[in-house]
């Protein structure tokens, strides 16, 4: 008992036309999951579907398979038949050439095989079964969204920080035999009815959006705290991807969606991450000292020293420019040498050798001038310049 292969998913538009009747799925919106099966006329009728069959297959029936979509049979709620491929098929339970079970092969196979396996019927079953179609595409626009700010500590900014977000995510049913049998309520198996994730009367999907909030503190820590992605949460707006399974790999931690339900997280799309104020405090100090580091911190330190060299410039300030012109090194240099005492060596730096010539005595009066240029320059501080004026005219 089980399914005979009559045309492939390529060609299945013309020979379905041959068809006088054949299940497909009902009209469903993207984000549905489970649809039921519904009878349809072909020929001019092709497209038009309706829900004369009530999901019931019996010996003899032809369904096709659209791509994107997996057909299961159920007795008693018991998994009886699965079919992944596209393309025409008609159910039989008299011919010795039919299969309960078409995969496409690869990676799929063995997963779809092993839950077959486990939640397959035990007797023999009768002809007269449910079926249903599994949307096997990724299911978007799955909404989800904090009420209030959630914490993780970031490494970025070095503290715990909280904030609100909201966003999507897209949803792929991997295992359908498990996702029946593990998560959709037998209702929608038997009933006729579409299970929509979308639909916000669906107690399952709710669960689904409470299990994805209680995850995201995790997901966040973890997606910025790792080396690999710079540590920075903003990031995540253009990674959907890669937050994706950042995030997946959490909900499968804590609520085993992959395992226990045949579910996982495809895509996310961070609409807003709102941070709250003490976290916009930090963020905004973080930033600042991230831009004075490295060599944006040397352009803004350039940027500081020609705005001080044209206000030197400005008030005639030759001395204090010559000494600027040498760069920030040699002025730190210079100012050592402004405070040796009258006939002393001049030297650069702590480890300077005395000059192989005694200096010049010093004018008090130059000296004291050139201090107050470099004071009007920004160069040196006003208690520098009072500690010079009381060096050089001792009072």
């Amino acid at each position: 008992m089980g399914f005979i292969k009559a045309f492939a998913g390529a060609i299945s538009g013309t020979l379905a036309d041959q068809w006088v009747d054949m299940l497909v799925p009902a009209e469903a919106p993207a984000t549905a999951g489970v649809i039921p099966a519904v009878q349809k006329n072909t020929n001019a009728g092709r497209g038009s579907n309706t829900k004369g069959s009530e999901g019931i297959i019996t010996n003899g029936s032809r369904i096709f398979i659209p791509d994107g979509y997996a057909l299961v049979t159920l007795q008693d709620n018991a998994i009886t038949g699965f079919v992944s491929d596209p393309g025409g098929y008609e159910f039989t339970s008299d011919n010795a050439n039919s299969q309960s079970i078409f995969t496409g092969g690869g990676i799929v196979d063995s997963i779809i095989k092993q839950s077959f396996e486990r939640f397959k019927f035990g007797g023999v079953p009768g002809t007269k079964q449910d079926a249903v179609f599994v949307n096997i595409k990724e299911i978007p626009n799955n909404r989800f969204g904090t009420q209030s700010e959630i914490y993780w500590d970031d490494m970025y900014i070095n503290a715990q920080v909280g904030a609100m977000a909201r966003g999507t995510y897209t949803l792929k049913i991997v295992d359908p035999i498990t996702f029946l049998k593990g998560f959709v309520p037998a209702a929608y198996l038997t009933s006729g009815k579409i299970f929509d994730f979308a639909d916000m009367d669906n107690d399952a999907s709710e669960q689904l959006f409470n299990e994805v909030v209680g995850s995201l503190a995790a997901a966040f820590s973890e997606y910025s705290n790792d080396p690999q992605r710079g540590n920075r949460m903003a990031k995540i707006q253009g990674d959907q991807i890669g937050f994706a399974k950042t995030l997946s790999g959490k909900v499968e931690e804590n609520y085993q969606w992959k395992s226990d339900r045949g579910l996982e997280i495809a895509k996310v799309a961070i609409m807003a991450i709102e941070y709250d104020e003490d976290s916009k405090a930090l963020l905004s100090d973080v930033k600042k000292a991230d831009a004075l580091s490295g060599a944006r911190g040397n352009s803004f330190l350039q940027q500081s020293v020609a705005r001080g060299m044209e206000a030197a410039g400005s008030n005639g300030g030759a001395a204090a420019m010559g000494i600027m012109g040498m760069g920030m090194n040699a002025v730190g240099g210079a100012m050592a040498g402004l405070q040796q005492p009258v006939g002393g060596a001049v030297g650069v730096g702590a480890n300077a050798q005395a000059a192989p010539q005694a200096a010049p005595a010093e004018d008090p009066v130059a000296k004291l001038k050139q201090m107050k240029e470099l004071l009007d320059a920004g160069i040196v501080t006003q208690e520098e310049f009072d500690a010079a004026k009381a060096k050089y005219l001792g009072v």
